[in-house]
């Protein structure tokens, strides 16, 4: 039988020679971890999270200790979500100088030398569990932005690196961004969840930070699962409006929308493997169907579908794999 003159196994030949032609590669810079902040936990106390096993609930000083830990590890960068003692109807708290968020970056600031982007939504400080001011059961637009405004304004006064609005509404990014330059933090840069679906891969998520709707759904804000064109608009009018980085969210589910993104946009582009996404992979290689390797591969995937910022539950597994720069 008669080769070809090239012979594409003569580059893998060996682990190094596969090193050395790998196309994509994932570093801690491009990982920010999600972390889940209670304000009824104090002290030390963290507590599992029984939708996503490995994950947990921290009070601040818990989050802090765990987070050195992995800062020595290569993390570089988190995202905080706060889950408040109470909850009123417009979500009160989420703007309070002292709620939890805010209080969990003075002192994260003092502890570390991470990056801290922060989440900002109503979601989990609201009673109704809904993203935006509701009346009448109706979910109103502009009157949220006013409050997502107040809430990226607290958490730049904490000392917040990054704002990441989740919530979907229209206009966000131009209401943010106008009340973070009215206030003296125009070098706070915005990453849009510019493209959310209303996925069923947030169900372990819910049950994280307590923040189910107590009525209807969130589709009539967030994306259409079935609908790819509409991202490209969604990022383009956040892009137009002020955002820094675009967001899309889930990840696995919808790699082509990633790559349609960085194709169409020279932003940067950003990428959240979900709590779904974390789940499964972690019940089946519990189960013993898959390996760790399984891991790895997904995050692989992610980056290379044009993902520049991975936000993954997985980030700890990932800086014990020992990913180097």
């Amino acid at each position: 039988m008669k080769f070809p003159k090239k012979r594409m196994r003569r580059l893998r030949k060996t682990k190094k020679i596969r090193d050395m032609v790998k196309e994509t590669r994932i570093a801690p810079s491009n990982l920010i971890y999600p972390i889940f902040i209670k304000e009824d936990l104090k002290g030390g106390l963290k507590e599992p999270i029984g939708t996503m096993p490995g994950q947990c609930r921290y009070s601040p000083e818990a989050a802090a200790d765990e987070l050195k830990k992995l800062e020595e590890k290569g993390l570089n960068a988190i995202i905080l979500f706060g889950i408040p003692r109470k909850k009123d109807n417009i979500g009160s708290s989420a703007f309070d100088d002292k709620g939890i968020i805010q209080e969990t970056i003075k002192l994260l600031k003092d502890e570390t030398n991470l990056f801290i982007i922060t989440d900002v939504c109503l979601c989990q400080y609201t009673s109704h569990g809904h993203c935006g001011i509701v009346q009448n059961q109706q979910i109103l637009n502009d009157e949220t932005l006013e409050y997502l405004g107040r809430i990226a304004v607290s958490h730049a006064r904490a000392g917040a690196d990054m704002i990441a609005p989740s919530d979907m509404m229209d206009g966000r990014i131009a209401a943010i961004r106008r009340k973070l330059d009215e206030n003296g933090f125009q070098d706070i840069p915005i990453m849009s969840y510019a493209v959310k679906y209303a996925s069923s891969f947030y169900a372990p998520f819910r049950e994280a930070v307590s923040s189910a709707p107590s009525f209807g759904d969130r589709k009539t804000y967030q994306m259409d699962p079935a609908n790819a064109r509409e991202a490209i608009l969604e990022a383009k009018l956040d892009l137009e409006e002020g955002a820094d980085i675009l967001m899309v969210k889930p990840a696995l589910p919808y790699l082509d929308i990633i790559k349609s993104l960085r194709e169409k946009f020279n932003t940067p582009v950003a990428a959240y493997n979900v709590s779904g996404e974390y789940s499964m992979l972690i019940a089946a290689i519990e189960k013993g169907y898959l390996t760790e390797d399984s891991i790895y591969e997904s995050i692989l995937s992610i980056k290379r579908a044009g993902a520049d910022l991975i936000i993954s539950h997985f980030t700890p597994k990932l800086l014990d794999r020992g990913l180097r720069l």
